[in-house]
């Protein structure tokens, strides 16, 4: 599954192609309430095909309308802002005193787009900069620490799968969880010894890897761009692989379960050389408390808190628990 900027740059390498002109938008700076965030991209076409979005507003019409009338970015890139004022910021359906500023570009060429695709194929993080004055852009490898970065001249943008998953059981559950994932920029791999599991593994772009648990953590020497997620239901799995990431600077690690085994996960873990501190970083049962049943559904709650985690989101702040003991918490794999 695509995330929303990998479909942005297929279009625009499809339509270049095929001999269209595109201007590719970037959005660089935002102030006040923004709808979409700094990176995200919109890709028009020179007869007002889009891909992608910069605003959910009106933003995109009026770009479209520039594209095709070439108002806008016509021979090099340029910088625009939209929302300066009250008046500006209801024309282009902007929340009240929001602003956002975006690099447009004249796509020139082909094969940085090309290449930045390649490199995500590869599991790879690739930057492209480009350059204002020329519209020339490069590519190099980046890594999950690097950022957009615009100073008026350049303007720097990093693709590829920035955060990791680790993914303990191939059952059912973990195929939704890996598709899911995929659609938020993760890059998934899939840990199961067990060949009855391993040997129907079948989601395409995912890593599946035959280790034991505790060792595949140790070998992807996770960091603060990696979660971890065990949903095995089996102890001799699951708590292998806990005991190495609660120990890493993993932003999320999970286990899928009822409060009762969660207790008894937790009274088995602190027998080894986990501190209180790392016993505490634990959510389990894995997932937000939204009514889920299905396996689908246990996946939607499962990255929903993931990504409330990732985003510094307290879940106390909006009324949200964690998943208690349930039926969403007996599925085994």
């Amino acid at each position: 599954m695509d995330s929303v900027d990998l479909q942005v740059l297929k279009s625009t390498a499809a339509w270049l192609a095929e001999g269209h002109r595109v201007i590719l938008a970037t959005v660089t700076e935002t102030w006040g309430s923004s709808p979409r965030p700094v990176g995200a991209m919109l890709a028009v076409r020179g007869d007002g095909m889009v891909a992608g979005s910069v605003s959910g507003g009106c933003v995109e019409d009026d770009l479209i309308e520039k594209v095709r009338t070439s108002s806008l970015a016509a021979a090099k890139p340029e910088t625009t802002i939209y929302g300066i004022s009250k008046e500006d910021a209801q024309r282009f359906g902007l929340p009240c005193g929001g602003r956002l500023q975006l690099v447009l570009e004249p796509v020139a060429d082909r094969a940085t787009v090309d290449g930045v695709l390649s490199g995500i194929e590869r599991h790879e993080l690739m930057a492209r900069t480009l350059d204002m004055d020329s519209g020339v852009a490069t590519l190099k490898a980046a890594s999950r620490n690097d950022i957009l970065e615009f100073d008026g001249k350049r303007l720097t943008t990093v693709h590829g799968p920035r955060w990791r998953l680790l993914v303990i059981g191939a059952g059912q559950l973990s195929k939704y969880v890996a598709q899911m994932a995929q659609a938020l920029d993760y890059e998934v791999v899939v840990c199961d010894p067990r060949a009855e599991y391993a040997d129907m593994w079948d989601v395409p772009g995912v890593e599946l890897t035959r280790g034991m648990p505790d060792d595949v953590v140790v070998e992807l020497n996770l960091d603060s761009h990696s979660a971890v997620v065990a949903v095995t239901h089996d102890p001799k799995l699951d708590d292998l692989a806990l005991l190495e990431a609660l120990k890493s600077p993993a932003f999320y690690v999970g286990a899928l379960g009822s409060r009762l085994n969660t207790e008894k996960r937790r009274e088995r873990l602190a027998q080894f050389d986990l501190s209180q501190a790392e016993l505490a970083r634990l959510h389990g049962p894995v997932g937000l408390r939204i009514g889920s049943k299905t396996p689908p559904e246990i996946a939607v709650a499962i990255l929903a808190e993931m990504t409330a985690v990732r985003h510094d989101v307290a879940l106390e702040t909006v009324g949200i628990k964690t998943l208690d003991k349930s039926a969403t918490q007996t599925v085994c794999n």
